[in-house]
């Protein structure tokens, strides 16, 4: 998941104004467009537009398909006016899928370039695909077995009670109670055909919740094929806290106000 960014490391070499951190990263980075390689960089830069999660911008020598003026400006009240482009392969062009601030009141961003990361086909950190965004440097995950009695309910209607959840800790989020399927109530399950995609843990399926009062869309996931270093979830279903009314121990719990919320 897409998690905030509460904060920055001491000793982290950054420019900003208004809210834009930036960072060299040291990891090679490359970019995909159709199977044809669009920027290959060791030396990119980890720029946070928004609190959440980074975005990587690589220099522009670094950037080996055909950029092409669009024409069109975008201006960013921190970043200043950017140029679209579009990039282009032998097999392929993607529309306003890069930027640059070639006057940005920003110096370390003149001689970058930001790809739309939606808008490429594959992303890799070395040689590991990387999906949704950047991992960030500041960001970690704790994946903890648990005692404590944890009860989910909504609309007043139990939905799930566990006394062996994995407690998942994530920078900037709220803990996330993973139980075994059979600790839910399975039978107000729905199923959904939404997915999310996290650079930390992979890929999300959904179910929604039918509790007789009404339906609950899409508030419980799983990873059944998680990442390596999120094994420990594996098969395991969470809810959102921020939608549903969660007891730990027998405590009610305060809903969390995240982006999620």
């Amino acid at each position: 998941y897409r998690m905030p960014l509460h904060s920055l490391e001491a000793g982290m070499t950054e420019s900003s104004r208004g809210s834009v951190k930036i960072e060299p990263s040291r990891k090679r980075v490359r970019a995909y467009l159709n199977g044809e390689l669009v920027a290959d960089t060791i030396r990119p830069f980890l720029v946070w537009e928004w609190p959440y999660y980074p975005a990587y911008y690589v220099p522009a020598a670094d950037v080996r398909a055909e950029l092409i003026p669009a024409g069109q400006t975008e201006h960013s009240p921190s970043r200043g006016d950017a140029e679209l482009l579009h990039v282009k392969v032998a097999t392929a062009t993607a529309d306003l899928a890069a930027r640059r601030y070639p006057e940005s009141p920003l110096e370390d961003l003149r001689g970058l370039v930001r790809l739309e990361w939606d808008a490429m086909s594959e992303w890799f950190e070395e040689d590991e695909p990387v999906y949704t965004h950047p991992r960030s440097p500041y960001a970690r995950v704790d994946i903890l077995a648990s005692s404590r009695q944890v009860r989910v309910e909504a609309d007043g209607v139990t939905l799930a009670e566990s006394r062996q959840p994995r407690i998942l800790f994530e920078t900037g989020l709220p803990p996330r109670y993973y139980m075994p399927l059979t600790d839910l109530r399975m039978e107000l399950l729905r199923p959904s055909a939404t997915q999310s995609h996290c650079p930390y843990k992979g890929t999300a399926g959904y179910w929604s919740v039918d509790t007789g009062s009404g339906v609950h869309a899409d508030i419980v996931w799983i990873y059944r094929t998680p990442l390596p270093e999120s094994q420990k979830i594996a098969g395991l279903a969470c809810f959102y806290d921020e939608k549903v009314d969660m007891f730990i121990d027998g405590a009610a719990q305060d809903r969390p106000r995240t982006h999620f919320s």
